[in-house]
């Protein structure tokens, strides 16, 4: 066993400070673990958000030495732990207690976009037909355990605070999801373009990184939407059917 020093994050949305709890790490140990023990041994009032300690509710994220991560995945044998290890809340939310974030927003912004809306079945049994590798296209999104740490690792919204401006790396991947699905008929492009500002996203993968579930944000959600909202609102030919034919969207 090995004696390790945590700094954790005290404090509220009116101010506060880190605090060094000393604690033992054994074997096998992980972040949420090392809080928990901190918690029955020391600070019992410590807030901490979690559930089920598994890496599938998202519940624990925080910031483990300035990396957004998972608390319950994050190994301490993994961490330099002759350094005090730093544990603080992510810091694109507003601050509720100690290591926990008021996360409203992002629930919020879901139900501003727009839902799932089928095309009419067709088959004489009510159901519809799909190619297989349509179906796999949508299935890496459906994976998102919502933990959020996507959206505390985008730029846009930790540092520049665009949160009524743009919806951010989780609902570019839930957007995508509803646009590539091969039912779906719903136009969302205008209010990527307008309202969800996707042109904020810079593309620099970092939401990519820090994904538990390791879903190819950047390169399989967030490209391909810029790319259909270039299509249908830069592209030359679609702006001289406008100008020429102004009753036809060219789609």
């Amino acid at each position: 066993m090995a004696e390790v020093t945590f700094r954790v994050w005290r404090g509220d949305s009116e101010g506060g400070t880190f605090e060094d709890y000393s604690t033992e790490v054994t074997e096998g140990m992980v972040v949420l673990d090392a809080i928990h023990q901190i918690q029955a041994e020391t600070a019992p009032d410590l807030a901490v958000r979690w559930n089920c300690k598994a890496g599938k509710c998202g519940s624990c994220s925080a910031e483990v030495n300035g990396h957004p991560r998972l608390m319950c995945m994050t190994r301490c044998d993994e961490l330099d732990l002759v350094k005090p290890v730093t544990i603080e809340p992510m810091k694109a939310f507003p601050l509720l207690r100690d290591l926990t974030t008021d996360v409203s927003w992002n629930y919020r912004v879901k139900e501003r976009i727009k839902p799932f809306k089928p095309r009419p079945a067709d088959a004489a049994d009510g159901s519809w037909r799909m190619d297989q590798k349509d179906v796999d296209r949508v299935q890496e999104f459906r994976k998102c355990i919502e933990c959020f740490l996507c959206q505390d690792v985008c730029h846009v919204l930790r540092d520049h605070d665009k949160h009524d401006e743009f919806i951010g790396p989780r609902f570019l991947v839930y957007t995508a999801a509803l646009e590539m699905h091969p039912l779906d008929t719903e136009n969302r492009l205008e209010d990527l373009k307008k309202q969800q500002g996707i042109g904020y996203c810079n593309i620099t993968k970092c939401c990519t990184k820090v994904c538990p579930e390791h879903i190819t944000i950047t390169d399989n959600a967030i490209i391909p939407l810029k790319e259909r909202v270039v299509d249908e609102f830069y592209d030359p030919l679609r702006k001289l059917l406008r100008i020429f034919r102004p009753g036809d969207n060219a789609k």
